[in-house]
């Protein structure tokens, strides 16, 4: 059993026109060229390697109504997949992607389309190379150019994949149909599909750039780069030395955030506060919570619904228990201040379960006395 699983993948390994040349070939047409040349929907054309996994991966997107598999770029009609799998007509693979314009953007199509390629090689794609594999975007129209290089520019200032980008923007003139076997593979070959992928190395390179949990928690781009900048534009706090830190803090505040205790429900300072005013970092003083997302949980700890700003905290997993908990720290000085679950009410259905020992609480009439003045327009509303 090992021996046969290892020549499949041994198999699934090599480019795909091993898997083509049994195949017979069906004569193909060009699509129009007009992006709105379906009706009320709208259309994108990709490369992102192997048609196979970008087609599977495009139809996951809501408001795609369909992908198809094809080739595009070159200077021979009606290309067959021996001919371009050649390198030799100078046809990328790519997908058309129809769309409903009124269900997704063009940019949230070249969201998806980017998290699932590597869009920084242009020699090829994973395991097949050769520049019939390489990454690009054939724009339809100006406005289609306009959009893919903003958003690349975004996606490179925001160093997401950590090499700089190399995916095409070519103007798009014709769209070649694949064969009909290339169509919908992952679906009509499915265990020849999945040792492929698997093989190529695509879904371990997206688990290492997106994290292993990005099929379960996907998280978009467009979100990563807005934090980024967030992030970017917050005001700076210090941590102070660790023995600062030491000599600062009580036993338990020290626990609590240095060493991820957790301190007694319902015998802590802040659980029952009513107050109004925010809960900033016991060790940096950064922001963290404010009362107006503070409500009762019944746990017996300080909870709220959502940070004053996301780009002040940063998540982790958590397996210290028998389950993986999602730890939430402070940007700056990386303190411990509790975990978020997601149990909690409306509108973020999230609950920031924090620890009172690693926080300070603010009233507002010592905000700005304090510094914290950009944050009183929470309670004047």
């Amino acid at each position: 059993m090992k021996r046969s699983t290892i020549l499949l993948l041994l198999l699934a390994a090599i480019p795909l026109s091993f898997f083509s040349l049994s195949h017979a070939t069906s004569e193909m047409k060009p699509a129009q060229s007009d992006s709105k040349s379906m009706g009320q929907t709208e259309v994108a054309t990709l490369a992102g390697g192997c048609f196979w996994c970008t087609e599977s991966d495009m139809e996951q997107l809501n408001g795609v109504i369909d992908v198809v598999s094809g080739y595009a770029g070159g200077n021979v009609d009606n290309p067959k997949y021996r001919e371009v799998s050649s390198g030799k007509t100078g046809h990328i693979e790519v997908v058309q992607v129809a769309y409903d314009p009124k269900k997704v953007t063009y940019e949230q199509v070249l969201d998806q389309f980017f998290r699932h390629i590597d869009p920084t090689d242009d020699q090829g794609s994973f395991v097949d190379r050769g520049n019939q594999y390489r990454p690009a975007i054939f724009y339809h129209n100006e406005e289609q150019k306009q959009i893919a290089s903003n958003f690349m520019n975004e996606i490179e200032q925001s160093g997401i994949f950590k090499k700089q980008l190399k995916t095409e923007l070519i103007p798009f003139t014709k769209f070649w149909v694949a064969e009909d076997y290339h169509q919908d593979y992952y679906k009509t070959n499915k265990l020849r599909y999945k040792y492929y992928r698997y093989a190529s190395g695509r879904d371990q390179y997206l688990d290492e750039i997106f994290g292993k949990d990005r099929v379960d928690n996907p998280v978009t781009l467009r979100e990563i780069i807005d934090k980024t900048k967030a992030v970017n534009s917050v005001k700076v706090y210090t941590r102070p030395s660790d023995s600062e830190i030491k000599a600062k803090l009580t036993e338990l505040q020290y626990y609590v955030t240095q060493e991820e205790g957790t301190e007694r429900a319902f015998q802590n300072e802040y659980w029952d506060n009513k107050q109004e005013g925010i809960y900033v970092d016991i060790v940096s003083g950064e922001p963290l919570f404010s009362s107006t997302d503070k409500y009762k949980s019944g746990t017996g700890w300080p909870s709220f619904t959502k940070p004053i700003n996301a780009a002040y905290i940063v998540t982790h997993d958590d397996n210290k228990l028998f389950y993986t908990r999602t730890e939430v720290r402070s940007r700056f000085a990386n303190s411990h201040l509790g975990h978020v679950f997601d149990d909690g009410p409306a509108p973020t259905g999230l609950r920031y379960c924090m620890n009172s020992a690693a926080m300070r609480f603010v009233p507002v009439d010592k905000m700005q006395q304090e510094g914290y003045e950009e944050w009183l327009k929470l309670f004047n509303q």
